[in-house]
């Protein structure tokens, strides 16, 4: 999504110094590494011209899994719809036109007000009175299931209490291919079995409050630069077109589909394609990822919307699978609709046949249905362009003015839960010589570093968090939320300090020297908070377009470090950071007696890492990616530069599956802390490995073919019809579904009017007959057989040490091909164990778990390959293992 001013750019200074010294050890014109190229042929050698094979025609849905009745519901509703009420439900109404970051048309005569769809993945945006949660990576830094889905039930909660239908949330992709990538933070981790999880707890929390999750962005949208040809123009990149990424077909299912997989499997109601090009055919109408994978494979029963402004055609994206024009107009204010108008004369001369409308239509009710937002809904209550009480309904027309803003509290109870994420994402990655927790009475406490402390503008004082100042609790961007307050480590550690009497002192200047070096000499334990900031490519900090330039820390961190381990030998570090950082020798610096990484903890920072250092909450999150010794040891980068002329940038994914920590098994790269790994203010053990083969019947290819497309009410070629009633009063900007004329030529106002079908239509891709099923589909997340359960594991984890303690315990399994990572996570489980006392781990393997993708047969398949399954604590510590016979 863009920035609220509608500009392709916006720049944002820090409050200090620049955070970033360049990006000049980026590979290039690739973007992976020479030495980390996939040993997979068809991936090491899918380096393009890429190509986006077409499938036709767009399947629709059936009301498949438990989608049944609110299909029947909505083939009812739709059923009573006029052609212009059936537009004006799949089309925005125009940027900045309603209230929400996005609104369709509504439906009056039938009393189905516009639905109201808005960011972010991490609370309600743009409003006043919400919660700011924890980001989607500390969520996967629980590794925690339960958290997750409280979490996306207490968003999708403030979220219906503000009257938002569908939360633009949660998000996939980015997956987090490269670690500088800008918004990895708003997903959740680099490993496709742990974002899939996430996703679907996050999705069922949010839904089972009444709201419609989006799934997002579809997909491989692994970085900003590049991502919009208008915005990169405005950074003076002289490009016709946006990027593609490049990507062989097994990498996709394997690695980037996986996650949404099981975002569709939970049933999550929409999807959200994406800005750049899939193998050089734009996300909002490709029609091998839409129709083929989306659609077909994953059989997705609810809708497809379009990133905002990603939509590149009216008819082509229509054909191609996606259902919902957002926000409406082609450019932000432009009051120019591929859709809206244009939709009505595309369906009145045939070049979109009804029946794509109406399973456009009846996937949209579906979805409302199917969360129960015929019971949930109330009134929007707020106003996404000001948080003024009164204003312009229709803010950039300036018309309708009234009340906007109704300040509604929707917070709740929320805080605590904040808190408890926050801890609870913590990690622990050293603790030397127990040099936590403290104790509070400590003889002399000092904090350093401005992550400590506030943004002297205030918490919000910063457009959509856009500036790093003061101390980082979430990105910046269209996946942000406004914070009602900002507890900043500062505060709570000095309140921790002050009630057992304490002396306290901090120093918030990074660059403050002298000072620096004379409080450190004094303190009996110094805390140094640095960080690393990242975002949306709308915004520019300290010359980050989104991305990151590169893996250091910001606002000189380094020298602060540095600076304060050299004077007090009980340094603890901790840092809030967007993904991966580079750690210098901080891990073996004897005067740094403790890490910890607390990434984006969100409003109750300050008290979350509090109750960490003082041991109120026993630290058992892990890393969700792997912190490396060096930028290349990742293997993967940015394309910061064009390397196509000025066609659109090709970005090639050589490395296949090899991402993060499979990267580092591949290239026997010793990392400074692996995927998985964190330590706890208690011990663990790992012992009897017990694995049991089940009696499950042989997979089953789906066969046969669908029913045809329904056509719901029939549509009259009377173009009078379609035109603006009379008495009309048309608000400024706003896009409508009525024809301004009788003649359909006219109306379209299109050069390209009355073009040979053959020119431009896709072969079969209105042909509405049944259709043969694809092999590896069958039910919302593909054939219900890849879920069946052929093995389960279980082991014994007992803790060792003296306090209770939470352990995540994790099941890697290594697939045994020539082509496949060493290992790849399959399961795990978070589990709280009292001192000296043993619980089971338990993990189902379903046969998706043991599967690799053919290509040629387009289904799932087991190799002949040996099998093993691994248990431990981190992938690179793993003492149980077995085979699987």
């Amino acid at each position: 999504m863009q920035s609220l001013a509608g500009a392709f750019l916006v720049l944002a200074t820090s409050f200090l110094v620049d955070a970033q010294n360049g990006n000049t050890t980026a590979p290039y014109p690739s973007s992976t590494y020479p030495n980390a190229t996939s040993s997979n042929p068809a991936a090491a050698q899918f380096t393009g011209p890429a190509f986006s094979p077409p499938f036709y025609p767009s399947p629709w849905g059936s009301g498949a899994g438990n989608w049944t009745s609110a299909y029947e519901r909505a083939r009812s509703f739709v059923g009573q719809l006029t052609l212009l009420e059936k537009v004006n439900l799949t089309t925005g109404v125009g940027w900045q036109s309603e209230r929400c970051v996005g609104q369709t048309g509504a439906i009056p005569r039938l009393g189905f007000r516009s639905l109201c769809l808005q960011d972010s993945p991490l609370g309600v945006r743009n409003t006043d009175y919400n919660s700011a949660f924890p980001a989607g990576v500390n969520v996967a830094a629980t590794f925690s299931r339960g958290l997750a889905y409280a979490r996306g039930q207490a968003m999708g909660q403030e979220h219906r209490g503000k009257g938002v239908d569908i939360q633009l949330g949660p998000v996939a992709g980015p997956l987090g291919r490269a670690p500088e990538s800008g918004r990895n933070w708003e997903g959740f981790s680099p490993d496709p079995a742990l974002t899939g999880v996430m996703m679907a707890q996050t999705i069922q929390g949010i839904q089972n409050a009444g709201v419609i999750a989006c799934a997002k962005h579809f997909i491989v949208n692994e970085q900003e630069h590049f991502r919009q040809q208008g915005e990169a123009q405005g950074y003076g990149y002289n490009i016709s077109d946006s990027l593609s990424s490049n990507v062989d077909d097994a990498t996709m299912h394997e690695t980037y589909l996986w996650p949404f997989a099981d975002a569709i499997r939970a049933g999550v109601g929409s999807v959200m394609c994406s800005y750049n090009q899939i193998n050089n055919s734009y996300g909002c109408q490709n029609s091998y990822t839409l129709n083929y994978l989306l659609k077909g494979e994953l059989d997705f029963q609810g809708f497809v919307m379009s990133d905002w402004q990603a939509q590149h055609s009216g008819v082509g994206s229509a054909l191609a699978g996606m259902d919902m024009s957002m926000p409406g107009d082609v450019l932000f204010n432009t009051a120019t609709s591929y859709w809206g108008a244009n939709l009505t004369v595309a369906i009145l001369n045939g070049t979109v046949p009804e029946w794509r409308l109406d399973d456009m239509a009846v996937r949209i009710i579906a979805a409302w249905y199917y969360v129960g937002r015929d019971q949930s809904q109330v009134p929007i209550n707020f106003d996404s362009w000001t948080l003024d009480t009164f204003g312009y309904r229709h803010y950039f027309a300036k018309e309708a003015y009234g009340l906007i803003n109704e300040h509604v509290d929707v917070r709740a109870e929320h805080s605590t839960l904040i808190r408890q994420i926050g801890s609870a994402s913590t990690v622990l990655l050293k603790n030397i010589n127990n040099a936590l927790p403290l104790t509070g009475r400590e003889k002399f406490t000092a904090v350093f570093g401005y992550d400590a402390g506030e943004n002297p503008y205030g918490p919000n004082g910063c457009p959509d968090r856009g500036c790093d100042n003061g101390t980082l609790a979430m990105g910046w961007g269209s996946g942000t939320a406004n914070f009602p307050y900002l507890v900043t480590p500062d505060t709570a550690i000095q309140n921790e300090v002050l009630s057992n009497n304490g002396v306290y002192q901090s120093i918030t200047d990074n660059f403050a020297g002298t000072q620096i070096q004379a409080l450190a000499s004094q303190a009996s334990v110094a805390l140094v908070f640095v960080n690393a900031d990242s975002g949306e490519g709308f915004i520019n900090v300290d010359g980050n377009e989104g991305d990151r330039q590169n893996l250091t820390f910001w606002q000189g961190g380094d020298v602060l470090i540095q600076n304060v381990s050299a004077h007090c030998n009980n340094t603890i570090l901790i840092m809030h950071t967007v993904g991966p950082v580079l750690l210098s020798n901080y891990s073996e610096n004897p005067n740094i007696t403790a890490i910890l990484w607390a990434g984006l903890p969100g409003e109750q920072s300050g008290n979350s890492i509090a109750d960490i250092l003082y041991g109120r909450v026993n630290p058992g999150a892990k890393l969700p990616f792997t912190l490396g010794a060096s930028r290349e040891d990742y293997g993967t980068d940015l394309l910061y530069n064009p390397n196509n002329g000025t066609g659109a940038p090709q970005q090639p994914f050589t490395e296949g599956n090899f991402i993060d920590y499979r990267a580092f098994d591949k290239a026997e790269a010793t990392p400074v802390y692996e995927f998985g790994f964190g330590l706890s203010y208690t011990t663990f053990s790992y012992s009897n490995l017990r694995v049991s083969k089940l009696n499950v019947s042989a997979y089953t290819p789906t066969t046969g073919v669908t029913s045809a497309a329904p056509v719901l009410g029939n549509t009259t070629n009377d173009t009078a019809q379609y035109r603006f009633p009379s008495n009309f009063t048309a608000i400024p900007f706003y896009i409508y579904p009525y024809l301004n004329g009788s003649d359909l030529e006219s109306a379209a106002n299109e050069t390209d009017y009355g073009l040979l079908d053959s020119s431009y239509i896709p072969a079969g891709s209105q042909d509405g007959s049944p259709q043969p099923r694809l092999a590896a589909s069958g039910a919302p997340g593909g054939n219900p057989e890849l879920y069946d359960v052929l093995y389960q594991v279980d082991a014994t984890i007992t803790n060792t040490g003296s306090v209770v303690g939470e352990e995540v315990a994790q099941l890697y399994i290594s697939l045994g091909g020539p082509y496949d990572p060493k290992v790849v996570l399959r399961g795990f489980e978070r589990l709280s164990i009292q001192p000296g006392n043993s619980t089971n781990f338990h993990v189902d393997i379903t046969r998706r778990d043991i599967s690799n993708w053919d290509t040629s047969a387009q289904n799932w398949v087991i190799s002949s390959a040996p099998k093993t399954v691994f248990v431990g604590s981190s992938s690179r510590n793993l003492p149980l293992s077995a085979t699987l016979s």
